[in-house]
């Protein structure tokens, strides 16, 4: 079986993400002051093929951790949908 796999990189919360206040300061000086707590992060998606959804997400957990994501400054969520044959 195909399943794709959204994978959504954060950095940690308790981290300070010069990127996210860049970015809320831009949107300040465009007049969007009421837009705050920016948080830049990474979008990925892949294809992965398993037997089962439990060894996909087995798969994209390792990935993940392995290399997708940086533990000490990163967290990431990812979320797993069937491909439609077809």
């Amino acid at each position: 079986m195909k399943y794709t796999a959204e994978i959504d990189v954060m950095p940690l919360k308790a981290l300070l993400d010069p990127q996210g206040k860049a970015i809320g300061m831009g949107l300040a000086n465009m007049g969007l002051p009421q837009i705050g707590n920016v948080r830049m992060g990474k979008h990925i998606t892949l294809e992965v093929e398993a037997d089962t959804k439990e060894s996909a997400n087995e798969k994209v957990d390792t990935a993940c951790k392995k290399l997708l994501c940086n533990p000490i400054i990163e967290g990431y969520h990812f979320v797993l949908h069937e491909m439609v044959a077809g």
